[in-house]
């Protein structure tokens, strides 16, 4: 168990896909801009990652390496990402319409998102077993929510503020992600798996 419990540490904090490793910055910033958007493009996304996780896991070790057909991981991954994100893009537009509409454009680009393509992947290289793929998979999307969350209530903090003119708009958000970012490293000391 602790093991696990480190695993979900590791992928939110130590190893934060947008914020250390740079990976799905798009929805991170498109995403950002309101407090409930983000934390809606959160959840979407959270859901989207635990479901392609253990998905990928499955058709890698029941379909893939049994028929010794490994060269077709990509290829698979990306089709089960898509899935997932039109489960998810079901789901939302059932269980809530509106965030379904205030999101948009946003959930179908969660399938574009190279940060679920990346777990899906570093699952596969990291030789997890189900479980391990499924909590790593849901470590990244706490991780994907913080730094979501995050960036959405220091933009419309700052939008209140006097910024100077040739830092307003993307240019501060720019800024500030670089400051988040920094403010990630400072976990590369805590354990890993």
């Amino acid at each position: 168990m602790t093991e696990l419990v480190l695993i979900i540490f590791s992928a939110a904090l130590v190893n934060n896909f947008v914020l250390v490793q740079f990976l799905g910055l798009c929805p991170f910033l498109g995403a950002s801009k309101k407090f409930e958007g983000a934390l809606g493009m959160g959840l979407a996304t959270a859901l989207v990652l635990t479901i392609a996780s253990a998905l990928s896991y499955l058709i890698e070790h029941l379909i893939l390496a049994p028929f010794d057909v490994e060269y077709l991981r990509l290829i698979s991954f990306i089709l089960v990402i898509g899935a997932s994100v039109q489960f998810t893009e079901l789901l939302l537009r059932r269980a809530s319409p509106i965030l379904h509409q205030v999101l948009g454009i946003y959930i179908p680009l969660i399938a574009s998102n190279c940060a679920v393509l990346g777990v899906a992947l570093l699952n596969s290289n990291a030789a997890r077993n189900l479980s391990e793929a499924i909590y790593y998979g849901a470590g990244a999307a706490i991780g994907f929510g913080i730094a979501l969350i995050l960036l959405s209530t220091l933009r419309e903090r700052i939008e209140e503020e006097d910024v100077p003119g040739p830092f307003r708009g993307p240019a501060i958000t720019l800024i500030t992600a670089g400051i988040m970012s920094i403010a990630f490293f400072g976990f590369t000391g805590f354990p890993q798996i």
